[in-house]
């Protein structure tokens, strides 16, 4: 059975004094979340929800219901901790991740993601968004307005529709698939989405085959390019070729930040 193999990187970008990206692995469960609400709020908000979703990796048998709500659990977290602490009100956070979740009494991925941190999936050699941006410009998008392109470069394109610490939050979209060798994840904030557009997302990916190697490659790029956000990525390979359809869930996360191997941070 193929391994898997987990890459993490994050940089504060050009712009930010401080970094609200949370990125957590643990297991198989991989989580990235953006927080925003200013005065360090949104670091809070962020950290709580990757550090309860990550939780889910303490269950011997996980299932997609279990993430929906757990990230509701993040939520409650995060409400609490603004009502117990008045300088963090209006703090929120997006959530975006990837689990090895049982479906049928088989191994499946379950993506899932609120707001508008991404997950991409890369198969036989081509590279396709799999979340839906829960945001005023990818629902100009969906509607024929406007094109991915020009949703790239929008002044709205920082305005999400759905987010954690909200009551109610909104829905938290999942997709169920089998595990395939060879495909590749990324999970991201958008400070990585904004600036790599999805042909140079999958050139870096088809560049780097090492997890490590192309996490921190992204994470560079983005900055290179500009870096008006925080920027954090997560890459998930499932080594080997064929059509197995089980992985093995002993995984080797290694982590990049700033660009030198340390803990991930918010």
């Amino acid at each position: 059975m193929p391994a898997i193999a987990a890459g993490v990187a994050t940089d504060v970008g050009r712009v930010r004094k401080h970094n609200e990206d949370s990125v957590r692995v643990r297991g198989t469960v991989f989580v990235v979340a953006d927080g925003m609400g200013g005065h360090a709020a949104g670091e809070v908000a962020s950290r709580i929800a990757a550090e309860t979703v990550v939780e889910l990796a303490d269950r011997t048998v996980l299932q997609v219901g279990d993430i929906v709500e757990q990230v509701g659990e993040a939520n409650r977290r995060i409400l609490a901790s603004a009502a117990r602490h008045p300088e963090q009100t209006g703090m929120g956070t997006t959530v975006a991740g990837l689990a090895l979740v049982s479906v049928g009494g088989s191994r499946h991925w379950a993506v899932f993601n609120i707001g508008d941190s991404r997950v991409y999936r890369l198969l036989d050699g081509q590279l396709s968004q799999v979340t839906v941006d829960h945001s005023e410009v990818w629902e100009l998008v969906e509607r024929g307005l406007i094109t991915p392109e020009q949703a790239h470069r929008h002044p709205g394109r920082n305005i999400v529709t759905r987010s954690l610490g909200r009551d109610p939050m909104g829905a938290v979209d999942t997709w169920v698939f089998p595990p395939y060798p060879g495909e590749v994840f990324v999970i991201c904030s958008d400070g990585l989405s904004n600036e790599l557009s999805l042909e140079e997302i999958q050139a870096v990916l088809l560049e780097h085959p090492d997890a490590d190697e192309a996490a921190t490659a992204l994470v560079r790029a983005a900055v290179e390019a500009g870096g008006r956000d925080n920027v954090t990525a997560i890459v998930v390979a499932v080594q080997g070729h064929g059509a197995e359809s089980d992985v093995d869930e002993d995984t080797t996360p290694r982590e990049t930040v700033n660009g030198s191997s340390g803990e991930s941070r918010s």
